[in-house]
């Protein structure tokens, strides 16, 4: 009775296995440029925007933004007016 339970259990596990659809893995995206291997986004004020990278060694590097470029000169007060 045993071995007829045993036998009926692992048949029906096989058939129900065979009708199973296999889903396909999605791969990651990938990195952005500037992203260095090994590293850790972070985003450390929680705007959604990567502040910095985390290294291998658990260093928090900055993502250095140069500042805007200086506003042109207002235009002088002498000259032709017109």
């Amino acid at each position: 009775m045993r071995t007829q339970t045993l036998a009926f259990l692992t048949l029906s596990g096989l058939t129900l296995a065979a009708c199973a659809q296999k889903q396909e893995v999605a791969m990651a995206p990938p990195p952005p440029p500037g992203a260095v291997a090994g590293s850790v986004a972070a985003d450390r004020d929680g705007d959604g925007m990567i502040d910095g990278y985390y290294s291998a060694d658990g260093i928090y590097h900055p993502n250095y933004v140069p500042p805007p470029p200086a506003p042109p000169p207002l235009p002088t007060r002498r000259g032709e007016r017109g």
